[in-house]
């Protein structure tokens, strides 16, 4: 079901333009017992050209990541991640439902308040959120979360001249009806550079939802600020912008606005996708690169072992995926929408599992571990906010 909270507007329609063809994610992946030797690239990706990325400038094969400092720690289930405007951090607790701001210099913690409606079970709760492009003006917070009956998105007025722990305001539906599971509940969104919201949803256990166009699980939707299905979208009056997705939890667009998305396999392999709008991504008939024409190939893939993804950030012409049960953080460079190298990890097992990473402006990035999740080893100071340099 989708909560339409006012028509569409004629400028969002205008807004739409700014999309190309190119443009456009906790099953945490640890429940499948594959493993394997490493990655493996991929070739071209849907909707890329050979001569245009030509022209492109690519990044070196190699790169490199020095970590600057820990911003924060004793963090308790930590998932989604919002910088404000002013430096300082919003993040999510997955369990215990509420938003906390982090002062991006002290790392003193200030808990804004508690989302309501929020029922955290298994890989379900408070997950991603995202800052209205508004925000200046209209200090909106969205939020993917598990109800009692499914996944869905709010958004809440956050009031800074309130008492902490009651600033954010009541939460206000604005898409509802995204399948709920024990696993498999997405939760990543992202406002994308057309101003529209972007969600990855997971197929919650049902591989069936994924192929089915008509439900909201195993897909990355797009929709207005208000729940609307985004004007512009593939299949018209569907909020669905690309399916046949397993678990989505990692979205990020590259300088020229191309979406990336992260994707947890089953058995064999995990995957990174340049999405195209429409494009069937094969779950549950493939997994990983596949020989069928219907189905768009990942760019790069790796065994679960190696990676179960779930955020990604883009910076200095890569995508860096952060790794769960991989306990690593992985380099992807860029030519367009292909892999221009093989991937490059870093920071194996020294941090733990990693849920998020976001980019901190030019070479540098936020990450977020993931110890406290029911499926890590908490360590000295639980999960923490590490800032990072990148090349």
């Amino acid at each position: 079901m989708i909560v339409h909270r006012r028509a569409v507007t004629a400028v969002l329609a205008a807004t739409t333009l700014l999309l190309t063809a190119g443009c456009s994610s906790d099953g945490s992946g640890d429940d499948s017992p594959g493993g394997g030797t490493g990655p493996a690239s991929s070739g071209t990706a849907p909707g890329s050209s050979p001569t245009r990325q030509a022209a492109e400038a690519t990044p070196p094969a190699k790169g490199s990541v020095k970590v600057l400092r820990t911003v924060t720690e004793g963090l308790k289930t930590p998932w989604g991640l919002a910088p404000l405007p002013d430096g300082d951090l919003l993040v999510s607790s997955r369990d215990d439902g509420t938003i906390t701001r982090i002062d991006d210099r002290s790392g003193k913690k200030t808990e804004l308040g508690e989302v309501s409606g929020v029922s955290a079970a298994g890989e379900g709760g408070l997950l991603g959120i995202a800052l209205s492009p508004d925000y200046a003006s209209d200090h909106m917070v969205y939020a993917y979360f598990t109800s009692d009956s499914d996944n869905r998105v709010v958004r809440m007025v956050y009031d800074e001249r309130k008492t902490p722990g009651e600033q954010l305001g009541a939460p206000d539906t604005v898409f509802k009806g995204i399948p709920k599971g024990f696993i498999h509940n997405g939760g990543r969104i992202a406002f994308g550079p057309d101003k529209m919201l972007y969600a990855g949803t997971g197929e919650s256990g049902d591989t069936g939802l994924s192929q089915d166009r008509k439900s909201l699980g195993g897909k990355i939707l797009r929709l207005t600020p208000e729940g609307d299905p985004a004007p512009g979208n593939p299949f018209p009056g569907s909020p669905v912008y690309s399916y046949g997705h397993r678990n989505v939890q990692g979205l990020a667009w590259d300088a020229k606005q191309r979406l990336f998305a992260s994707e947890f396999g089953q058995d064999t392999w995990d995957e990174l996708n340049a999405i195209k709008p429409g494009g069937n991504y094969g779950w549950p008939d493939a997994e990983g690169r596949s020989d069928d024409k219907k189905f768009q190939n990942p760019i790069a893939q790796w065994h679960t072992d190696d990676a179960s993804p779930s955020g990604v950030a883009y910076a200095e012409g890569s995508v860096w995926m952060a790794g769960l049960k991989g306990q690593r953080l992985w380099r992807i460079p860029l030519n367009g929408t292909q892999a221009s190298a093989d991937p490059q990890s870093f920071l194996k097992g020294e941090y733990g599992r990693l849920r998020t990473v976001v980019s901190a402006g030019g070479d540098k990035l936020w990450l977020v571990t993931s110890n406290t999740d029911g499926r890590g080893s908490p360590r000295d100071g639980d999960d923490r906010i590490l800032e990072i340099q990148v090349s």
